[in-house]
């Protein structure tokens, strides 16, 4: 069995990370609606913890249909502009559920590291103040990503864990 090159775990985590970031943050200027679909299925680590664990702004928010809500109901009309992004393969050998969802050397089997900076407007965007923000997500393989026949767009990794600040 072929196992993850470095070459390839650096190409896929680079791919995950642009499509991410162009379109997560998408979603949070423009289309609110769609994102509880950026996140892992709630599930529980073996400690009892829930799954994905969600910060923003150092409030802990239970899950995605609340980070979905709290942008929808609660949070101004925003504007983010990401300046900078890294990623890193936190584990190359990531098995989500009862088996692996794609052949090891393929690079879909991995959690990623994602770390983002950038500006951020809140309210009336012609006079908002511009803050600066940090975040940082893990991401895992979508497993039903990896099942989807059908051809429909399916996103191919998902938030398992996300840590929101503002900065000064």
């Amino acid at each position: 069995m072929a196992t993850l090159s470095a070459d390839t775990a650096a190409k896929v985590s680079t791919e995950a990370a642009k499509h991410f970031v162009e379109t997560y943050y998408a979603a949070l200027n423009t289309s609110r609606n769609g994102i509880e679909s950026f996140y892992m299925p709630a599930s529980t680590m073996p400690d009892g913890k829930p799954l994905p664990i969600i910060v923003f702004n150092g409030n802990i928010i239970p899950d995605p249909p609340k980070m979905q809500a709290l942008f929808q109901e609660q949070m101004p009309e925003a504007r983010y502009e990401v300046q900078d992004y890294d990623c890193q393969v936190l584990n190359p050998h990531f098995i989500a559920g009862e088996a692996q969802s794609s052949a090891p050397a393929s690079g879909k089997n991995m959690t990623i590291l994602l770390i983002i900076s950038g500006y951020v407007k809140y309210g009336e965007l012609r006079i908002a103040e511009v803050r600066g923000f940090s975040e940082s997500f893990v991401l895992v393989p979508n497993v039903v990503a990896a099942k989807n026949t059908r051809g429909r767009p399916v996103k191919e990794w998902l938030i398992q864990s996300q840590n929101f600040r503002l900065v000064v």
